[in-house]
């Protein structure tokens, strides 16, 4: 396994086409839009080395027997999953914002269970072809980013309906040894920073749409690959020089990205899926019920530490033992472990798919997301209302560097002895940015938006039998 220094240094080895802000970046890696999520990400190869947390970080291959990252690791347990979500949790708590391999994570297992279903119908030989790439992903400790959401176009057609085909990507040509696709994924996080993408469709697809139904692995830097790097709340902070304005090492981080597809060639051992429409919705579905499940995991390690700078920042203001103040920061801790709940409860109840990963409970998975999409906001509106109208109106860290003006803002914004006006700006700074508009829209649409939760959840639900429950409690008869 690599640390993150050695993962960081790995990626200075790729040539990505990236770019930001209308120019095109020559050395994406060093850039300081760019460079706070590799440090991010990199935290989660350090913690991997780390004796102290090998059982949550690290799991024992069931392809080569080897320890590898749990971040490359198919679900062979009920166990896995639990400790894949107290891995994001922990990671979470660790970095205080977004890792970006979540997303890689469970792809790698939709398409593990996916291919094993399209080769024992179809006779194919994709299986073979995914267990070779996985397997040198374990090997080599690679980071991959999961692609499935297309640009979409007229969200009231169907990819094959478009005015423009290229709006859902497709395969536009097949040549000996490979094919060709074309068009745009968007939100991918980690994108830029990740070694591999692994492209899926964002949909079921009847044959109509077969061209669509593409699932493949693309090199961060294929030629014909270009990434267009996502603006951020606050991301021009990043560009200032210093760390102090954005709150940690880390920033608001996501490294969400556009990915343009313009042809191209993806070779044969590195293609899951190339028509096979009929499975594309199964490969959603839990891909889906995965990440979704995720989130209970990922944002209850972020909200441990928002919680964190609540609770210091109240003490800095000295309202900490104000009961009104307590209440607010119990209502958060309500709100998070009712989420990481949810995601241990729909791990506990997983089941073993054909392909012998296991699948989360889907609909407990689900009602995690849902929660997720409320409780964030709740979360957010509550560290506001503990940490006051500085949150939004701090002079900037420029401000406080004048030597005309920063000695008098530094002692007119001084809280609680014990506490610098430094330490106050910083968690100032950290909150602002935890509960902007990037990261709460995220949660609201990361993994699906609600509506997309809500159908499962009703799906799943099984109102049939719950009726046919009812009547037997209640001695109706029969219908």
């Amino acid at each position: 396994m690599m640390n993150g220094r050695q993962y960081e240094e790995s990626l200075k080895t790729r040539k990505p086409n990236v770019y930001y802000l209308g120019k095109r970046l020559d050395h994406p890696y060093d850039h300081p839009a760019i460079a706070p999520h590799v440090r991010t990400a990199a935290v989660t190869y350090d913690l991997a080395m780390d004796p102290a947390h090998a059982d949550v970080m690290t799991a024992v291959s069931n392809l080569t027997g080897e320890r590898i990252s749990r971040f490359t690791h198919l679900f062979w347990s009920v166990d896995d999953l639990i400790r894949k979500t107290a891995m994001l949790r922990l990671a979470g708590q660790e970095t205080g914002t977004c890792f970006q391999r979540c997303v890689g994570l469970d792809a790698a297992n939709a398409i593990w269970s996916a291919t094993w279903e399209i080769d024992r119908a179809k006779g194919t030989d994709y299986h073979a072809r995914f267990r070779a790439f996985l397997t040198r992903m374990q090997r080599e400790d690679l980071m991959s980013a999961g692609a499935m959401t297309d640009v979409k176009g007229d969200r009231s057609l169907p990819p094959w309906q478009q005015a423009d085909p290229d709006l859902y990507v497709r395969i536009v040509g097949r040549k000996p040894g490979g094919i060709v696709i074309r068009g745009a994924k968007t939100h991918i996080t980690g994108a830029v920073n990740s070694h591999e993408i692994l492209v899926m469709p964002t949909l079921g697809l009847p044959p109509e749409g077969a061209d669509y139904a593409v699932t493949c692995a693309v090199p961060v830097d294929a030629p014909g690959l270009t990434i267009v790097f996502g603006r951020q709340t606050n991301d021009e902070r990043k560009e200032e020089g210093g760390r102090f304005d954005y709150g940690t090492p880390f920033g608001v981080v996501g490294g969400e990205s556009t990915l343009i597809f313009d042809d191209v060639f993806v070779p044969d051992e590195r293609v899951f899926m190339a028509g096979e429409g009929e499975f594309a919705g199964m490969l959603v579905d839990q891909f889906a019920a995965w990440h979704r499940a995720n989130y209970g995991g990922c944002k209850a390690g972020n909200a441990d530490v928002l919680l964190g700078a609540a609770s210091l920042l109240a003490e800095v203001h000295g309202t900490i033992k104000n009961g009104m103040v307590k209440d607010k920061l119990t209502e958060i801790v309500h709100l998070v472990e009712t989420n990481f709940a949810g995601a241990i409860g729909s791990s506990a109840l997983g089941k073993q798919l054909p392909a012998g990963n296991w699948l989360v409970d889907p609909l407990l998975a689900n009602t995690v997301k849902q929660n997720v999409t409320r409780f964030v906001y709740q979360v957010a509106r509550l560290a506001h209302d503990v940490g006051g109208g500085l949150l939004s109106t701090l002079p900037s860290d420029a401000d406080f560097q004048n030597g005309e003006i920063g000695k008098s803002l530094t002692k007119y914004f001084a809280g609680k002895q014990g506490f610098s006006t430094d330490d106050k700006r910083k968690l100032c700074r950290y909150i602002e940015g935890m509960t902007s508009v990037a990261t709460l829209v995220e949660a609201l649409h990361g993994a699906g938006s609600p509506q997309a939760q809500r159908i499962v959840m009703l799906r799943q639900a099984n109102l049939p039998e719950k009726a046919k429950l009812a009547r037997k409690v209640i001695g109706l008869g029969k219908k």
